[in-house]
């Protein structure tokens, strides 16, 4: 029954996915952050299409294995089937822990901020609240769960697209602009500080691989699942690089800099301090998707994680309806925690250190399929792709160790409490059995 085609999502709903899990907290709170150390908009223009770059390589590694692989688990299956389970295990724990509950955590909190310019303190009690009421919308069924996230998911592609109109049509305030051209670039390229800026970007592209998760889910997935990944990641690469372009037309620096909702000054200064808050209520309202896909592709992940492991067998139940319920709501109780626990920046570059180091993981998988097993790419040049994604994921970890050290080693204190409790869960497995 949960395998007929009646229970199963299309592309278009797969690609929603994917656009709403990528386009969310990431792309309109991290530009203050990068312009600490670099200015010039060559190098940040530059950030985005490479952040794209590395999304769309990753894309094709995970069409792939999300195809050889069948059915949902994603990460999980793929380094429990080729390096060891392990692996899988702590891939599905950090998933648990940071993966997908840190990404609803900030992207909440980001609500808040946002919906804050009204005069008004939110807090944290609102963003709880929102993360509760979007998991009860997604507990009901499958067919609820899809037209719940496909309606917000519209609201952020027709936002972001009237957005991108308005913002590039617009003449530039007169209190001035960022915008740089000058040489700079070829010194901002080469310092640290502008791997640690990417650091921020890979995490506003985290999402592209949403859609292998519920590969289970998608009808004929060898044709819809690329076509999602593929059309979903380069939407929103463009989609970013002409948002922060925007950002940097419509605002001076010490507007910006240092800044999380950087959105807002620049809606003030697009339409002015009282339309521009409609930019603020339709941020808020978009985030809502963000929220809906990462507990959505979260929940399957951690469902199929738990059916195969002793400590987690309660997270495996579905309802009436094929729901993994206990999951959404595992994530959502993580989520808050989260909420309650740390900063906006501390949460964001931990979550980032350990999304790039196990995605990297992941895609180093694909040198295990053989050259037959592949069902898009045949040629050999296939293997440009995983490894420009390494190379660059190894950059990239080593700067945001070496400038954000308390936050890198929160990540691997995760990464080591999983490998603890892998060790118990062996053993209490063997003791049932």
């Amino acid at each position: 029954m949960g395998n007929s085609p009646l229970h199963k999502i299309g592309w278009k709903t797969a690609t929603s996915i994917v656009i709403s899990s990528m386009i969310g907290t990431g792309v309109f709170t991290t530009l203050g952050f990068q312009l600490m150390d670099i200015t010039n908009t060559y190098s940040i223009i530059l950030l985005w299409v490479i952040g794209g770059i590395l999304a769309l390589f990753g894309t094709f590694c995970y069409a792939e294995l999300g195809i050889y692989f069948k059915g949902n688990g994603g990460d999980y299956i793929y380094l429990s089937k080729t390096y060891h389970p392990m692996l899988g295990y702590l891939v599905s724990w950090v998933s648990l822990i940071i993966g997908f509950s840190s990404p609803v955590a900030l992207a909440a909190l980001a609500m808040s901020k946002y919906l804050s310019g009204f005069n008004y303190d939110f807090g944290n009690g609102f963003a709880i609240l929102v993360i509760f009421l979007v998991s009860i919308s997604l507990s009901f069924s499958l067919k609820v769960s899809s037209r719940f996230h496909n309606s917000f998911t519209l609201v952020k592609i027709l936002f972001i697209i009237i957005l991108i109109i308005a913002g590039v049509g617009l003449s530039e305030p007169q209190i001035g602009n960022s915008l740089n051209y000058d040489t700079s670039w070829k010194n901002e390229i080469m310092m640290p500080a502008f791997a640690t800026s990417l650091v921020f970007v890979t995490y506003s592209y985290t999402g592209w691989n949403s859609a292998s998760y519920i590969a289970g889910e998608i009808r004929n997935v060898k044709q819809n699942l690329p076509k999602a990944l593929i059309i979903g990641t380069v939407f929103v690469t463009v989609a970013y690089v002409l948002i922060n372009y925007i950002m940097l037309k419509h605002a001076p620096l010490n507007q910006l800099v240092g800044k999380e909702d950087v959105m807002a000054e620049v809606g003030k200064n697009m339409l002015g301090n009282s339309s521009g808050k409609l930019i603020n209520i339709f941020i808020a309202l978009q985030l809502v998707a963000t929220i809906s896909g990462y507990l959505w592709v979260g929940s399957r992940l951690t469902q199929a994680f738990a059916k195969e492991n002793y400590l987690w067998k309660f997270l495996s139940v579905n309802n009436k309806r094929n729901i993994p319920v206990r999951a959404i709501f595992a994530h959502t109780v993580i989520a808050i925690i989260i909420i309650l626990s740390g900063t906006f920046k501390e949460i964001f570059v931990y979550t980032a250190f350990l999304l790039q180091l196990f995605a990297s993981l992941s895609i180093s998988t694909v040198f295990f399929l053989k050259k037959n097993q592949r069902k898009i790419f045949k040629s050999n040049l296939f293997y440009i792709f995983p490894s420009v994604f390494l190379l660059f994921s190894i950059y990239i970890l080593y700067f945001t160790f070496i400038n954000n050290p308390k936050e890198s080693l929160i990540g691997m204190g995760i990464v080591l409490m999983g490998i603890i409790l892998y060790g118990v869960d062996t053993k209490l497995s063997k003791r049932e059995s």
